[in-house]
């Protein structure tokens, strides 16, 4: 093990080519005299490359000499806030926000690193620059206030690339100089409430856990920088999670209903890619959308959760990015008023109820035409089914009585 300081009191440790960060480091975005977005930031990552013997991981920290990049910038009509952080020779790492007036988050994350830095990434097999992004993370404040983390939470960019933050002290849209006092606490830092265990232990087993009612429909939208709708939802969400207890210290399936009274919806709409993105209380929801141009039909591609519900024992935070569902025609709104299950994981599925949803081609502000999920289809189906078999029966009955009422006449003579 070797251990390196550097005069700015940067330390790193070296373990089987791993490389730590200690301290933050602080970034500043200005435009003319005024700071829009300022960070302390503590961040390592975690990167797989390929070698000419297999794969290998390093994990390196940011050093005391990343600076703002080129690509930072205030935004402006049309355009997010973003910070750019360089470092190295051609790593960056790019942080994109963006408001619904009440909160800001950070709606993109981009990790930028050069395969041709052999120090960073010793025998690859490949070279040249590589770009891992996402659109889920759970840095999220009020406006006019400091986001504030100082327990350790990772990010995963892809398979192969991880970014790992702690001590981040962090705001967008600033209206001052400085970091606003007011700090939103990240639910990592918040302090877990425990129950006192009873002087009599129980040996009757816990009951069942009794499944909420139906969720409440919530009316999420979406508008670009000119006010126009660019993505319209209507849809109950009923989340299906399976977590570690913590009261009952065994593996459980949680059913937790999504409350639209308690819910924002945020997100970013382009031309062949929207995400939505539902934020409760204690769980952040993420769709990700797609269009096939070749198709021409949209489908949700992805889906990303985390939530650190009272029972768990630690957070929950999975997603699924190959993902193929609720395909819809362009130009048309998908509908499916039936109950449907959205299989994301095996630990992770969504309940969807009475769901009208369009992320592409919206004019007017206002859904397009229907077009109906098969469930609707096959629950319209079946009355068809039924009321051609019963008009079949009858028909055949009449036939009979005829039939049987001619040969009884064919019987008798006229007298």
């Amino acid at each position: 093990m070797v251990r390196r300081c550097s005069s700015a009191g940067v330390c790193w440790t070296l373990l089987m080519g791993c490389v730590f960060a200690a301290h933050a480091v602080t970034f500043e975005v200005t435009d003319g005299n005024s700071t829009c977005i300022k960070a302390d930031l503590n961040a390592s990552f975690s990167i797989t490359y390929n070698t000419n013997n297999g794969t290998r991981v390093v994990v390196f920290g940011l050093p005391s000499s990343a600076r703002v990049g080129n690509g930072s910038s205030c935004g402006g009509r049309e355009v997010p806030p973003e910070l750019q952080v360089s470092f190295g020779a051609g790593h960056a790492l790019g942080l994109v926000f963006s408001s619904d007036g009440r909160l800001y988050r950070v709606a993109n994350m981009s990790l930028q690193y050069n395969l041709s830095d052999t120090s960073t990434f010793p025998q690859s097999s490949s070279t040249g620059v590589e770009t891992m992004m996402t659109n889920v993370s759970e840095i999220f404040a009020r406006m006019n206030s400091t986001y504030k983390c100082v327990s350790s939470s990772t990010v995963s960019l892809s398979a192969r690339a991880n970014v790992t933050f702690s001590d981040v002290h962090l705001e967008a849209y600033m209206t001052g100089a400085n970091l606003s006092k007011d700090e939103s606490v990240c639910s990592a830092d918040l302090p877990v409430t425990t129950v006192a265990p009873t002087q009599t232990p129980r040996t009757t087993a816990a009951p069942s856990p009794v499944p909420p009612p139906a969720p409440e429909r919530g009316n999420y939208t979406l508008t670009n920088t000119n006010g126009t709708a660019c993505l319209l939802a209507l849809m109950g969400l009923q989340l299906n999670v399976t977590h570690r207890s913590k009261s009952l210290n065994q593996t459980v399936s949680e059913v937790v209903n999504l409350q639209p009274n308690k819910t924002t919806a945020s997100g970013s709409c382009g031309a062949t890619l929207a995400t939505l993105v539902l934020t409760e209380e204690l769980t952040n929801l993420t769709f990700t959308f797609a269009l096939n141009s070749t198709t021409q039909k949209f489908y949700l591609s992805a889906v990303n959760i985390s939530a650190f519900w009272p029972d768990m024992t630690d957070r929950f935070a999975e997603g699924n990015g190959s993902l193929n569902l609720l395909q819809c025609s362009v130009g048309r709104s998908y509908m499916c008023s039936a109950e449907q299950t959205l299989s994301v994981l095996p630990t992770f599925s969504i309940n969807t109820f009475r769901m009208q949803l369009q992320p592409f081609n919206i004019t007017s502000n206002r859904f397009s035409a229907v077009e109906e999920c098969r469930l609707d289809q096959e629950n319209m189906l079946i009355p068809i089914i039924v009321g051609a078999a019963l008009a079949g029966l009858v028909l055949i009955v009449l036939v009979a009585y005829l039939i049987g009422r001619k040969r009884t006449h064919a019987g008798y003579q006229t007298i």
